[in-house]
Parts: C-alpha cells; structure tokens; sequence
C-alpha cells in the first residue's frame, strides 16, 4: 500500500495484519522491504510493517534533497504510524534504518515499546567528523549521479563494510544486487546528501535518556560498530548486546539467526 506522509508518498507493507505485537523494519542505505523478506518469515505471531525510506524502494524519491532531512524523515514516520494506527511499537533499523529508528526514538518516545538497532550508530560527536563525512557523502552523491546506479553498486557493494558478503550463497548475493540496482540513483544521491551521517545530528547524549528497553545487534566481523555498539551499550539504561559471527548486515548473512534472537528478546521483553 502506499501512504502519504507530508506530501511524500511512502511504500508499506503490512504483514500478520490481525496480529500483534507489531514490529516495523527500517532497511539499510540502497536497501528496500525486500531485505526483510529471509526475516519477516519466521515471525508468525506478531504484526509485521515493512516500510521503504525516502528516496528508496517503491517510495518516492523528492527532487530536492532537502526535504531528506532526518528531522523530516522521522516526522514522516510518526505520521505514516498515526495513519496506520500504530501504538506501543517495537522499531527496528539496520544501519542507516538504524540511525533512523534511534533518531525517532530520541523524539517519538511516546510511541515505542521497544527498539532493536542493527549496525547503528547515533551519529558522528563533532562538527569536524560531521563535516568530513559529508564532503564524503557529497562525494559519493556525486559518483552516483555522474557514473550511474550500476557503476556505483559495483563500487558500493565491494567495499570493506561489506567484505563479508562474498561468502554468501549466489542466490542471496544476486537477489542483494538486484535489490541494489532496483533504487533511484536521484533517491539515492539525495537521501546520502540529506540524511547521512554526517548531515544529522548526534544522539550520543540523548542516549542515557532513552527509557525505553534496546536491544543492539552487531557482528564481530564488523569491528567499527562492534565498538559503537559496546559504547552504546555503557549510555543506555536498559540495554542489551548481541553480538553474532558475522559482518555488517547480520540479518542478511544469519536471517535465521537474527530472526530467533530478536523474537526470543521480544518474548522477554512484551
């Protein structure tokens, strides 16, 4: 379904629609609802929501970045969840879904149960680091542009966040591919310039307010957010971390496991 937010129409799914608890998923940077199919199939006793990021996906992708900002990202979430009649949520974001999901967790307390964080971080602490990742991102917006999707996924999907990709099986490597190829270069390009990491604000002291429960999810193979992670772990009053064999996108490379861990957490938690 799609589900207009502040003028910008958003892809949703809803999955288990009469069930609940309810889980809603945030996707990656280049990623889609698709990267939650392997996940979203074991879970048979809650209320799955699905939703594509601006300028991702089936969602639509505004001309001006601008209107990528995270504020304005997480405003259209609250309203995306007012129209579906969600409450007491339990939100979970990979990577960039997962800056987003803290994002509006930091502002949107009132609506969450729970919050699960994949690979995410709560920004960068100072104005020198912010500004140096985003030339970088601007950088890559740039490529993106200039080069082309295909150009840019080749490059993207070999960098060496993602090295532990290659172990994965052919069906699964070329499903992330196409899933990759399937965005809006524009979308893409702007969502880099607008709400990147560099581009949002820092949540780092807004951490030991958190109130609600969180569980952090991190691969031991990724050791840049392994650490994040355990310095997340230290700020949040009621925290929990996992951290799996595998490497940035843990739900892609063990879903079952990921899918398990999350469900067992959930069951102690609601």
């Amino acid at each position: 379904m799609d589900v207009t937010a502040n003028g910008v129409r958003y892809h949703v799914e809803v999955i288990n629609e009469t069930k609940q608890p309810t889980i809603v998923f945030l996707h990656g940077f280049t990623g889609s609802t698709n990267t939650w199919r392997p996940v979203v199939e074991k879970f048979h006793n809650f209320k799955i929501v699905l939703i594509d990021l601006i300028g991702h996906g089936k969602s639509e992708s505004p001309e001006s970045w601008e209107r990528y900002t995270m504020e304005q990202q997480i405003a259209d979430l609250d309203t995306v969840f007012t129209k579906l009649a969600l409450t007491d949520i339990t939100l979970a974001g990979y990577s960039m879904g997962g800056r987003t999901a803290l994002a509006y967790a930091c502002t949107f307390p009132e609506r969450l149960h729970t919050l699960i964080l994949e690979s995410a971080s709560p920004g960068l602490q100072t104005e020198e680091e912010q500004k140096k990742r985003r030339d970088s991102d601007a950088a890559l917006a740039t490529r993106i542009v200039k080069d082309g999707l295909p150009a840019f996924i080749d490059f993207w999907e070999n960098i060496p966040l993602f090295g532990s990709q290659n172990k994965l099986q052919a069906p699964v490597k070329q499903a992330l591919r196409q899933e990759r190829l399937g965005q809006n270069p524009d979308g893409l390009a702007n969502s880099l310039r607008g709400m990147g990491t560099g581009s949002q604000i820092s949540y780092w002291e807004a951490l030991e307010g958190l109130q609600i429960p969180v569980l952090l999810v991190v691969g031991s193979l990724d050791l840049k957010f392994e650490g994040i992670g355990k310095a997340m772990l230290a700020l949040i009053p009621d925290a929990r971390l996992e951290i799996v064999e595998a490497g940035h996108a843990i739900h892609v490379e063990k879903p079952l496991e990921f899918a398990t861990m999350v469900e067992e957490y959930l069951t102690l938690e609601i």
